[in-house]
């Protein structure tokens, strides 16, 4: 994770004087701001209904954020975002809103930071869309990082002015960052409850892209068409399907662990001995970790009774660990009907799932077919922002699951030997 992986929670509360919340309704879409560590990232923020029905919404790109409860009371707006924990405080001044985010964002962290928050009217802005350089398509960025990478994936679409793009690393993608050309580049946003992040992706007379990303951390990139890249040997982004790999294929894949409400169960329970399972190392403060949960329950609905089980081996901070908040706000928000385990601490991954080799990205999703053996294992997730990536990364999902149901623990065995 590079941009935000730790952002925790989002709670919004926006306080009113009562006097302003009778004069003018809130209902309507706002440009919103939080500024963290000296950056100011955009962000849209939709209020909407009243009464019971009132509510708020973030947005990763053109799909929708929502609260696990919001309110609009005595002048006061609370959208709850429990699966995150961050709060905004604000009071309406003169039309618009001013306040403050509460929260942890970064693996840094331990105690809230108050960051300040500010939000407008929206108003659609004149973009002229002559003379804008088109960057949509696929590059590659080479970049050096500790999970043994050696390049990452830029995908950018784009509609005149208008651009939509992602960094995808072998963990996952940053979020869909939009935003529009603005003199010499393109300034680009992305806060949907977590992975708050700023990006100018200016492009250069020799066909390059420079970009500035801004987040948890600031980082110059370089990146290349990926036709280019190849033409010049530069290294290519990791394979997601042999970055991990599992130190003995003649291996049972082992768990024994709790779950949310304390019952140990493990991989000889007779809920998984015999089937096909998707085990997947997860914790609810990585971003990437959300993205795959939201896919991962109907592909459980849709395969649940052909033999498939799925299961979380959950790693949570030792502060989290008593109470549970996050995570079952995260199973309740998600509609999460498979097996949450809670393995331990993020630092313990290694010692508690000593079968796999090279294990670093959050998530990685293990295949176990019907003998108990690793079949395959995918690092990390390319949720919708990664384009072509996640429909790839769905229908390689979706046909090893198959591939597997359909064998017989004998036919595996035969073909582990």
């Amino acid at each position: 994770m590079r941009i935000s992986k730790y952002l925790v929670g989002l709670a919004i509360v926006i306080t009113l004087g009562a006097s302003a919340a009778i004069a003018e309704s809130l209902e309507g879409r706002w440009d919103a701001s939080v500024t963290i560590r000296g950056t100011v990232i955009p962000f849209r923020l939709d209020l909407s209904g009243e009464g019971a029905s009132f509510t708020g919404t973030l947005f990763n790109g053109d799909i929708p954020v929502t609260p696990t409860a919001a309110k609009f009371d005595n002048g006061t707006v609370t959208l709850n975002f429990e699966h995150y924990l961050t709060k905004i405080l604000a009071r309406v001044k003169d039309g618009q809103l001013e306040g403050t985010v509460a929260g942890r964002f970064g693996d840094q962290d331990r105690y809230i930071s108050s960051n300040p928050f500010h939000a407008k009217r929206y108003a659609p802005s004149a973009q002229a869309s002559a003379n804008v350089p088109t960057i949509e398509g696929q590059w590659v960025i080479p970049y050096n990082s500790p999970k043994g990478e050696k390049a990452w994936r830029f995908i950018a679409r784009q509609k005149g002015p208008e651009v939509s793009a992602a960094i995808l690393r072998v963990d996952g993608d940053t979020g869909a960052l939009t935003g529009t050309w603005q003199d010499t580049k393109f300034v680009l946003s992305h806060f949907d409850g977590s992975r708050p992040a700023l990006m100018e992706v200016t492009p250069t007379p020799d066909g390059t892209l420079e970009i500035l990303q801004n987040g948890r951390t600031t980082n110059k990139l370089v990146a290349y068409r990926a036709e280019v890249a190849r033409a010049k040997g530069l290294p290519e982004p990791e394979n997601y399907m042999t970055h991990t790999t599992a130190r003995d294929p003649n291996e049972t894949f082992a768990f024994r662990f709790p779950d949310v409400n304390g019952k140990m169960l493990s991989n000889e329970d007779p809920k998984f001995k015999g089937k096909v399972v998707v085990a997947i190392i997860t914790g609810t403060w990585c971003p990437n970790c959300h993205d795959e949960a939201q896919y991962l329950v109907p592909l459980y609905k849709k395969y649940r009774d052909q033999g498939l089980e799925i299961v979380a081996l959950d790693f949570e901070e030792p502060e989290q660990q008593d109470q549970l908040k996050r995570v079952k706000a995260f199973v309740d928000k998600y509609g999460v009907e498979y097996t949450y385990l809670i393995a331990g601490a993020p630092v313990e991954m290694w010692e508690k799932v000593p079968q796999l080799i090279n294990l670093n990205t959050w998530p990685a999703t293990v295949f176990v077919g019907r003998d108990g053996r690793v079949s395959a294992i995918h690092a990390g997730f390319a949720a919708p922002a990664s384009g072509e990536f996640n429909l790839e990364l769905k229908q390689e999902f979706t046909s090893t699951i198959e591939k597997l149901l359909t064998e017989k623990a004998g036919d595996q065995e035969i073909a582990h030997r």
